[in-house]
């Protein structure tokens, strides 16, 4: 979690984050000193988040960085896993450029040692100079799914209302691996909570969603009352 240096700074800012779909010019400049073919991001993303992610990843493997690169990332996805507040602090249009410097100080801090070049370090500074700072957790997220691709890797999201344990998780995965939804692929379990869903699990592998939440459960029982008065 953040360190409590940071929480009267946290404690001063509202949420709120104005997406915008153009990179900036010194974004694309990571993108274009990497437009080589070996540079390229393995699959196509969307989104603003997946734009900045895949800039990140043709600057990584320019510079022979892309495994410190991911495992500095990691290390910031487990910081907002820690601390769910942080994504929306990070998005207030309150912060200040001093605000603005103390958090990408901090979280450089929790990346420790891994980020060889200051690729990430870099990354952050551009992020916040263009007011993208709300969008580092995506980021973090959609980094790992091109890192999982370039791997032979297929992200396994596992949705639930409550934290599951590591047990629970091996045992999804070995359920799913020998399922013909895997296509023979390595499994990546990413794990998310989501409160709204009440219980259950909202399963995502590939272009497949497999509904088993609470939540659905009730909006087709709903359904189905409507339907019959």
């Amino acid at each position: 979690m953040l360190s409590r240096q940071m929480r009267p700074l946290l404690s001063r800012v509202a949420a709120r984050h104005h997406a915008q779909q153009t990179l900036p010019a010194n974004l694309r400049g990571y993108a274009q000193a990497a437009a080589v073919q070996d540079t390229k991001p393995p699959v196509a993303l969307f989104g603003l988040d997946g734009t900045y992610a895949s800039a990140l990843y043709t600057a990584a493997a320019k510079t022979s960085s892309l495994d410190s690169t991911s495992k500095s990332l990691a290390a910031l996805a487990e910081v907002f896993r820690r601390d769910p507040k942080l994504a929306g602090i990070l998005t207030a249009p309150t912060l200040s450029p001093g605000d603005k410097s103390q958090i990408v100080q901090e979280l450089q801090r929790h990346m420790g040692g891994a980020d060889k070049g200051d690729t990430v370090r870099n990354f952050l500074k551009t992020l916040s100079e263009n007011n993208r700072l709300g969008i580092l957790q995506g980021v973090c997220e959609k980094f790992a799914t091109l890192m999982g691709a370039a791997r032979g890797e297929m992200d396994l999201i596992v949705t639930s209302a409550a934290r599951l344990d590591n047990k629970t998780l091996q045992r999804l995965e070995s359920a799913v691996a020998k399922s013909e939804y895997s296509q023979g692929k390595k499994l990546k379990v990413v794990p998310k909570v989501n409160p709204d869903i009440m219980g259950g699990l909202v399963v995502e592998i590939g272009d497949r969603t497999i509904d088993l939440s609470v939540s659905s459960k009730i909006a087709r029982m709903n359904k189905l009352l409507t339907d019959t008065l």
